[in-house]
């Protein structure tokens, strides 16, 4: 308790982060786990990464290195510009015990959140998938899908634009081991919103439909920026994945790593709380999103995929060559 005072009473006064990952005990702690040689180049990352978001520069500096590290580990870039992994701000509340006394006092932590391409990225290093692709399916394109077999038809839009506007009505993801073995899902836009509303505090299907039908109007839209609301095919290609490697992809050691860990704090000894994204608060008409969502989103949403991002790996092939969706459906596998 008189540590958690002390560390408190000092937070105003703490050093920049770039002081604190500079000092002695803590590039000791690096170069012991990184390594000497890596050392120097984890610190210029990761300095780069927090200089560039001020609400991430005021977390606790302990919970910044940890989930570093932990990106490091699995051999992930820091860099927001990637999308591997992301380092968000999170109001973490102060904690009672059954006595009312303070045990955690409140403070703003770093949550690690696996991105889109961390996913592509652990799928590649395990050397077992030849394509991992997710596709959002637009209104018109769907002939069917058959899931005994796993195969969909399509007629896909042939112009960019026109596709990019269409209404989205579903979402389809596979994969391909370098055996042959194949594993494909098709959920409907309605299973994903279903999915959303049940397991993400952040979202509200409600919400979603009037903000959809203008109910609520263009400004207080500031209020709902959990991707969710801003870009829900995106967070649907993440679940998408996360449905389809977590229930029948090989995972490798660093995989499970990362999906344990994704949405957590860690904390300086390593131990992982997971905590909720985004807290939402009800009134009468719809719900109102608290300032936490506003500070982990602006960390996130410029970087995150476009809307028919897609990609498939290939052996001894760049990791970021995106193939386009008609390569992808005219493709044999």
């Amino acid at each position: 308790m008189a540590v958690q005072n002390s560390l408190t009473k000092q937070e105003a006064k703490k050093p920049t982060f770039s002081s604190y990952i500079t000092s002695e005990g803590v590039k000791r702690k690096i170069n012991e786990m990184v390594g000497g040689k890596d050392g120097q180049r984890f610190i210029t990352s990761i300095i780069s990464a927090v200089s560039t978001n001020n609400a991430l520069a005021a977390c606790d500096q302990g919970t910044i290195l940890s989930a570093a590290m932990l990106g490091e580990s699995l051999k992930l870039s820091p860099s927001p510009q990637l999308g591997q992994y992301y380092m968000v701000p999170y109001d973490q509340k102060e904690k009672r015990d059954k006595q009312g006394n303070i045990v955690q006092h409140a403070k703003k932590v770093a949550q690690f959140q696996l991105g889109y391409k961390g996913y592509i990225q652990l799928a590649e290093k395990s050397g077992q998938y030849k394509k991992l692709n997710v596709v959002s399916i637009k209104e018109g394109e769907l002939v069917k899908f058959d899931p005994l077999n796993e195969e969909i038809e399509v007629n896909l839009i042939e112009d960019e634009e026109e596709r990019e506007e269409a209404k989205t009505i579903g979402y389809y993801a596979m994969f391909e081991y370098l055996n042959g073995f194949r594993k494909a899902i098709y959920w409907s836009k309605k299973k994903m919103e279903k999915h959303a509303d049940r397991y993400s505090k952040a979202f509200n299907l409600s919400v979603y439909e009037k903000i959809n039908t203008g109910v609520i109007p263009a400004k207080d839209l500031w209020k709902y920026s959990s991707f969710w609301y801003k870009d829900f095919d995106g967070m649907a290609h993440k679940t998408m994945l996360r449905q389809l490697i977590s229930k029948w992809g090989i995972m490798s050691i660093e995989m499970q790593t990362a999906f344990e860990k994704d949405m957590t704090v860690i904390d300086e000894d390593g131990n992982a709380e997971y905590v909720d994204n985004i807290e939402y608060e009800a009134d009468s008409d719809y719900i109102e999103m608290t300032e936490t969502e506003d500070i982990q989103e602006a960390a996130m949403t410029e970087h995150e995929e476009s809307d028919d991002a897609q990609m498939t790996i290939l052996p001894n092939e760049a990791e970021d060559e995106v193939f386009s969706e008609d390569d992808f459906f005219n493709t044999e596998v």
